[in-house]
């Protein structure tokens, strides 16, 4: 939603005569000056409380300035009610208030109380803890970031007219300028306001060289969430051993966020589901997908979504992915999706369904988005996975990651040796292949870690028997969970598609067949 639409929607509700409204919003500034821009149009006195100057008249009719001042939460509440006329009350970081089963009861008969009236409170808060029992009386509103013009007259404005009382130079290109600002989309006015200012007083000197200056201020404030993570990518498809089929599925989607592919009519990418046995590459996959196609890498940290408050779930939901849009375009890898979304049906019985409604939520975002943000889901066990995250149309494919044939794990050992800064050519790799059937990828690198601990424990040179010895002391994961990886095979012979060509590999016997 652009901040146009946003205001027009609050300007809506309050015409509506919606009598309470929750704004999530870290900037109040903004917010208070969207506020103020209705009021005009509506004619009404814009009021404004907190605990520390209590409540008083900030805007429009009826004397700037003027008000009670009271501090207290809840004689406030009381003299809202009681006041005459029309008017917008901004209760400020309110939310901490609503605990209690008082100010509950008080919140819900001054949502009734006013509904005859033109009167509007309007909560404003940087979180949303919201109890259950306000839930149906309370509208929720999300202020959107700053738009690409936000920024952009910000810039204006940080950079000042050319004057000779300009204490720095700024050298920016047209190209330059719209990198800059394309840098700093995701964070709040304020936020942006100091990277800018940070990037000015590093050298005196406001340049393409600023524009990592900005990058590393989003990545502070991504970190700061807790809901996104941002990854510095080192691995690339080299990393990767076989998984022919993906690979090309990837090359010829490598140019599909480009404006030239939506001249053609290519719709862009929505993301793909990697599912299979644990240990043989999704996760590095995720990651060297985004180093492939030159994208920002986030991490959805599952754990942090869910929170304790009615509501709070779906708005860390929501929040996430209004912070991943505002990056795109980038690639957003969600890790072991299943834990995060397995208990959906008894969701109702079990957490009031809140795993329900994130999970409706994620869903709803991954099916309607329209901005450029490629979902990686990685997932072990497809019993635990919602049908609805399976079909066609949500995501563009599901993948099924095998434990690798002989050939990948040929590749594979050639990119672990060569990693540990050894030559391939030097090792029996045929002998190797052979006694690592049914490993997984990160077997096999174990394996030869444990290798070269033997080695340098001994005092000499890393050598193939080293490797064998340490892949006939481990038991595959093949072997352990036999059944269950049979089961996963079985499951997606039909349902997914392979990322290899060539014979499906025999869980039971760990061979190929």
């Amino acid at each position: 939603m652009t901040n146009d639409a946003f205001s027009e929607e609050l300007d809506r509700l309050i015409r509506a005569r919606y009598t309470l409204l929750y704004v999530v919003t870290w900037e109040e500034g903004r917010a208070m000056r969207m506020l103020m821009r209705i009021t005009e149009g509506q004619r009404k006195p814009l009021y404004e409380w907190s605990i520390t100057n209590g409540l008083r008249c900030v805007h429009g009719p009826g004397g700037e300035g003027s008000g009670s001042r009271t501090r207290d939460a809840m004689q406030t509440l009381n003299e809202i009610l009681q006041k005459d006329g029309p008017a917008i009350y901004v209760l400020k970081d309110f939310h901490a208030y609503l605990e209690s089963p008082e100010m509950i009861r008080q919140v819900r008969d001054l949502g009734h109380a006013l509904g005859p009236t033109k009167k509007t409170v309007v909560l404003l808060s940087p979180v949303l803890k919201l109890p259950r029992e306000l839930e149906k009386d309370i509208t929720i509103l999300d202020l959107p970031l700053p738009t690409y013009d936000d920024l952009s007259q910000l810039l204006d404005d940080s950079i000042g007219p050319p004057s000779s009382a300009r204490k720095f130079r700024v050298r920016l290109t047209p190209e330059d300028r719209d990198a800059l600002i394309k840098a700093a989309q995701g964070l709040t006015l304020k936020e942006a306001e100091n990277a800018f200012a940070q990037a000015i007083v590093r050298d005196n000197v406001l340049d393409a060289q600023d524009i990592q200056a900005v990058v590393s201020e989003k990545r502070q404030v991504i970190r700061k969430s807790g809901l996104l993570e941002y990854y510095d990518i080192a691995s690339d498809m080299a990393d990767v051993g076989g998984m022919d089929i993906l690979k090309d599925w990837l090359d010829k989607r490598v140019r599909a966020f480009s404006g030239e592919a939506r001249d053609y009519g290519l719709p862009q990418p929505r993301g793909i589901l990697l599912m299979g046995v644990q240990g043989c590459g999704k996760s590095l996959l995720a990651k060297t997908i985004a180093k492939q196609w030159q994208l920002p890498l986030l991490r959805m940290d599952m754990s942090m979504i869910f929170q304790g408050y009615i509501g709070s779930s779906e708005q860390n939901m929501r929040n996430a992915t209004k912070v991943a849009e505002s990056l795109a375009p980038v690639v957003l890898w969600i890790d072991e999706i299943e834990k995060a979304f397995s208990g959906v049906e008894g969701s109702g019985s079990s957490d009031a369904g809140t795993t329900a409604r994130v999970v409706g939520t994620f869903l709803t975002w991954v099916q309607e988005k329209t901005t450029p943000v490629f979902v990686v889901a990685t997932a072990n066990e497809v019993r635990d996975l919602p049908p609805e995250l399976l079909r066609k149309g949500r995501l563009d494919e599901i993948f099924f990651v095998d434990l690798p044939r002989s050939r990948e794990r040929a590749e594979i050992l050639a990119i672990h040796l060569r990693k540990i800064r050894r030559e391939p050519m030097k090792f029996e790799l045929h002998d190797l292949v052979n006694a690592s059937k049914g490993f997984s990828g990160a077997e096999i690198e174990q394996a030869i870690i444990a290798g070269l601990h033997e080695s340098f424990f001994d005092g000499r040179e890393l050598e193939t028997r080293d490797i064998l010895k340490a892949l006939n002391d481990t038991v595959p994961l093949s072997r352990t969970m036999r059944e269950k990886i049979e089961e996963l095979r079985m499951w997606a012979r039909d349902r997914a598609r392979p990322v290899t060509t060539g014979p499906r590999t025999s869980a039971a016997l760990g061979t190929d067949e």
